[in-house]
C-alpha cells in the first residue's frame, strides 16, 4: 500500500521537496498525548534537533509539549514557535558561551551539563548576569542500546555525559557554587530504539544511582532520561503511530520514581518521523552492466541518513502503477555513497516520475547541506497543499 499523497500538487512543485502529512503529526501527538498523561508526573519535550520546520514546530507547541533544544539557533526557533522558556532545555556537550547567555536571557528551565569545565562558565556567566541556572548533569550510564553505533550514546566511550564514577564529585562542586542550582539528573542512551528492554536496564541503572544519591540525603527534583524511541521505517503505513504505550510504561513499571520528582522526556523521531517524505523526481533510468539505475533529482545533500547511517527509507513510486522491477535508487552527487537504496522493487520507472522517500520527518530537512553547491530542499505540510 502506497501512501497517500496530493499527486496533482505536487507535479506543480521543484523537485526535490520535502511533505508533512498534518493530520499524521496531530494524530501522533494525540497518541503521545494520550499515554504520557495517564502519569501525572511525567512531562514530555520535543527534540528540536529531529526537525525544525516552523511549521511543524508551531503544531507540535499548541500540542503542549516543551522543546529540548542543543543550539542557540534551536533556543531561537523554539522561542519563536512558541514554546514557554519555562519549559526548554538546552543540553549538548560543547556549549559557546553565547548559547549559554542565550539561554540565561531567556531564562530557560533547565541546562544539562556534561562537564565540571561546562559547569564552572555557566556558574560564571550566570554571576554575571545577577542570576541562578537551573543545571541537571548528564550521566553517561554505560548502557548499550540495539541501533546503529553512530547514533548510541550512553556508552562509557562516548563523548557525552559524565561517567557515574564522577557523578558525586560534580555534584558536591556544585553545591558549592552560588550562581547554579543542581535539580536532576539527565540520561540519553540512543535512538531509534525498538527493543523496550534498552529502556529497562537504564531504568535499574538511574535506580542505582538514585539509592546511592539518598544514601547521601541528596533528593533529586527532576530526572531526565532523553528520548530514543524508533519508529517503523519499513511499513510506514501499517504503524504509522510508535508504540507511546510500552514506551511510557516501561518506565512506569521500572523506574523508581519518588512522589516528589517529575520524570521528563525528550522524544524526536517518534514525534516528527512518519509525517514526512522527500519527494524527488526520476531524472534518468540508466541500464547498467547487470541492473538498472533510478537516478533522482534528490541526493544525499537532501537526505543524508542512507549514506551517514546505512539507514533504510521505504521508497515507492508515487506515479505509476506499472508492473514491478528491480532498481538501484541513486542521486546526482559527486559521490559514490550517494545512493538511498539497492536493489529495492519499485512500479517500473520512467523519467518524470515523483519518487517518495518515506519516514523523513526525523533527521531529512534538518540535516540537509549545499554540498555541491545544491539549494537546500523546501518543505511543504499538507495544509498548504489541499
Amino acid at each position: 500500500m502506497k501512501g497517500t499523497f496530493p499527486i496533482d500538487k505536487f507535479r506543480e512543485l521543484r523537485t526535490p521537496f520535502y511533505y508533512y502529512d498534518t493530520k499524521v503529526l496531530r494524530e501522533t501527538l494525540s497518541c503521545l498525548h494520550a499515554e504520557s498523561i495517564k502519569y501525572d508526573n511525567f512531562v514530555v519535550h520535543y527534540a528540536v534537533k529531529a526537525n525544525a520546520n516552523p511549521k511543524l514546530l508551531s503544531i507540535i507547541r499548541e500540542n503542549g509539549l516543551g522543546a529540548d533544544c542543543v543550539s542557540g539557533g534551536e533556543i531561537r526557533a523554539a522561542i519563536k514557535a512558541g514554546f514557554p522558556a519555562s519549559k526548554v532545555v538546552f543540553a549538548g556537550v560543547g556549549k559557546a558561551d553565547w548559547e549559554i547567555n542565550l539561554g540565561l536571557d531567556y531564562g530557560i528551565f533547565c541546562f544539562n551539563v556534561e562537564s565540571i569545565p561546562e559547569l564552572e562558565i555557566i556558574n560564571e556567566l550566570a554571576a554575571a548576569k545577577g542570576k541562578v541556572a537551573n543545571i541537571a548533569f548528564r550521566i553517561n550510564p554505560n548502557v548499550g542500546a540495539h541501533t546503529h553505533a553512530n547514533i548510541t550514546t550512553g556508552l562509557a566511550e562516548n563523548k557525552f555525559g559524565i561517567s557515574m564514577p564522577d557523578m558525586d564529585h560534580v555534584i558536591d562542586v556544585a553545591l558549592e557554587m552560588k550562581n547554579v542550582k543542581f535539580i536532576g539528573l539527565h540520561f540519553h542512551i540512543g535512538s531509534q530504539i525498538l527493543d523496550m528492554g534498552d529502556f529497562m536496564a537504564l531504568c535499574n541503572r538511574v535506580n542505582e544511582l538514585q539509592d546511592k544519591l539518598e544514601a547521601r540525603r541528596i533528593r533529586i527534583e527532576h530526572v531526565n532520561v532523553g528520548g530514543g524511541l524508533g519508529i517503523d521505517y519499513k511499513h510506514p503505513n501499517r504503524q504509522v503511530i510508535p508504540d507511546f504505550h510500552d514506551y511510557f510504561e516501561t518506565y512506569a513499571e521500572h523506574l523508581k520514581l519518588r512522589s516528589y520528582q517529575t520524570l521528563h522526556f525528550e522524544l524526536g523521531r517518534a514525534v516528527t518521523g512518519q509525517c514526512g517524505s522527500l519527494i524527488s523526481r526520476v531524472l534518468y533510468v540508466k541500464q547498467g552492466t547487470n541492473k538498472k539505475f533510478a537516478i533522482l533529482d534528490a541526493g544525499m545533500t537532501d537526505l543524508i541518513r542512507p549514506a551517514l547511517y546505512q539507514a533504510y527509507h521505504k521508497i515507492e513510486n508515487i506515479t505509476s502503477d506499472d508492473t514491478v522491477e528491480s532498481y538501484d535508487v541513486v542521486g546526482p552527487i559527486c559521490e559514490s555513497s550517494d545512493v538511498f537504496g539497492k536493489a529495492i522493487d519499485l512500479n517500473k520507472v520512467k523519467r518524470g516520475d515523483l519518487i517518495a522517500l518515506r519516514s523523513s520527518g526525523a533527521y531529512g530537512e534538518i540535516m540537509a547541506s549545499g554540498y555541491n553547491c545544491r539549494e537546500l530542499p523546501q518543505g511543504y505540510t499538507s495544509d498548504e497543499l489541499v
